[in-house]
């Protein structure tokens, strides 16, 4: 899968598994935060994106608040993260 169609992927997860009915995956920013000033998603939203990602590319999560933190930025450091995790499988 190439970084294009990755950072894809992990945008299409995010309109479907928050239901974001008035966006579409290309209206998301790939560098874009996805809290706060961007996407506005909150703790629950990072639940279930964490958990679609989790299932969709086999990936575990750190149990360290802030490397969670910085993993969810945004589309490219989601894709960062995968990228790293399928590289030590």
């Amino acid at each position: 899968m190439t970084r294009e169609e990755l950072e894809q992927k992990i945008k299409e997860l995010i309109v479907s598994s928050l239901d974001l009915e008035d966006l579409t995956a290309a209206d998301i920013d790939a560098g874009a935060p996805l809290f706060g000033e961007g996407l506005g998603l909150d703790s629950i939203d990072a639940l279930e994106l964490g958990m679609a990602i989790k299932k969709a590319f086999g990936v575990s999560f750190s149990q360290n608040p802030a490397d969670n933190k910085a993993t969810f930025q945004s589309v490219r450091t989601l894709a960062d993260f995968v990228e790293e995790q399928q590289k030590d499988k």
